[in-house]
């Protein structure tokens, strides 16, 4: 296995244990207002950065594992650095509803899973 190939799969292996949603729970949950409520916006507003995260994720789940383009292993990537991060962040008391845990799940992590 060229070393490469061994990134690759790191990616794939680290990336299936941040992301614990499937693509329909996602999908289901980036159509709640609690999803779009919470994240950091760009400057014009609109969509938040994990919702836009969200529904990248979604198109990583429902793709084949040689469908993958570099673009989709950088944002892997990225997911897994956030999910280590903001998990690190938990809330004292109950994080059920908290703006914590639905910003964790934009980003394909749910912390009660």
């Amino acid at each position: 296995m060229s070393d490469d190939q061994h990134d690759e799969k790191q990616t794939r292996d680290d990336f299936a244990d941040a992301v614990n949603m499937t693509a329909s729970e996602l999908e289901k949950w980036l159509d709640t207002d609690e999803s779009k409520e919470v994240g950091q916006k760009s400057d014009g507003g609109g969509e938040s950065t994990g919702h836009e995260s969200g529904r990248h994720i979604v198109r990583i789940l429902e793709k084949k594992q040689g469908d993958y383009t570099d673009d989709d292993y950088a944002h892997m990537r990225k997911v897994i650095g956030y999910v280590a991060r903001h998990s690190k962040q938990e809330p004292k008391g109950d994080s059920h509803d908290s703006r914590w845990r639905y910003s964790l799940m934009n980003w394909g992590h749910d912390p009660e899973k």
